[in-house]
């Protein structure tokens, strides 16, 4: 399955297809990819100017970023001197459309990714504007500004695709929302009748007592 959850708990159905002038890079961290609960990779399903490189493996060196030739590069990550993504997202003079390059993993893996991937310190950094806090409640976060790889995402699509930004953003948000709550309505933790986009017929409860689903 594309969005890798268990398959009573699907959201592929819900994954939608967008098309943007943002090009899309996701650069995982491997062991991130392997995660169940990995948010980006329902980034790329969702967006076609999208593409993955998966980094990290000891065995093959990490490879120059490919960017095509008539966009321009940023890569989002606060790391001192990044500016904010309103302040490059439209360039007088500069029609090109951007190529968000986005780094996927703990704090600490995407904090390494301009250090260690060949081009990135040529990139430009840029930083996320303001908003609401993280809906994510699967995994604990380093930072208190810290969002999951889509919603960020999502909220520099808001940015840098004009008028449809937000429609762009919540688009990414609607399939997110369903594999969170999906996912804490397998635990116990949500109510049936609240989980975004319904709970598939034949979908599994855990059962903490006996360890099984």
């Amino acid at each position: 399955m594309r969005c890798r959850m268990h398959s009573s708990l699907c959201v592929c159905a819900l994954i939608p297809k967008l098309a943007t002038r943002t090009r899309l890079v996701l650069v995982i961290h491997r062991a991130e990819d392997r995660k169940p609960t990995n948010t980006g990779r329902l980034a790329v399903e969702a967006m076609e100017n999208s593409r993955v490189i998966v980094r990290g493996r000891a065995e093959e060196p990490a490879d120059l970023i490919p960017l095509e030739a008539d966009t321009r590069p940023v890569f989002l990550f606060p790391h001192e001197g990044a500016v904010p993504l309103e302040s490059v997202a439209h360039v007088a003079g500069d029609d090109r459309p951007v190529s968000l390059i986005v780094p996927d993993g703990n704090w600490r893996q995407a904090s390494k990714v301009r250090n260690r991937v060949p081009g990135m310190k040529d990139v430009p950094c840029v930083s996320l504007p303001v908003g609401e806090p993280s809906i994510y409640r699967l995994r604990s976060e380093a930072h208190p500004f810290g969002l999951a790889t889509v919603e960020a995402i999502g909220r520099c699509l808001r940015v840098l695709e004009g008028e449809r930004g937000p429609e762009v953003e919540q688009a990414l948000l609607h399939v997110f929302r369903a594999m969170v709550e999906r996912t804490l309505w397998s635990r116990g933790d949500f109510e049936t009748a609240d989980v975004t986009g319904g709970i598939p017929e034949g979908a599994l409860r855990h059962d903490p007592r006996s360890g099984t689903s």
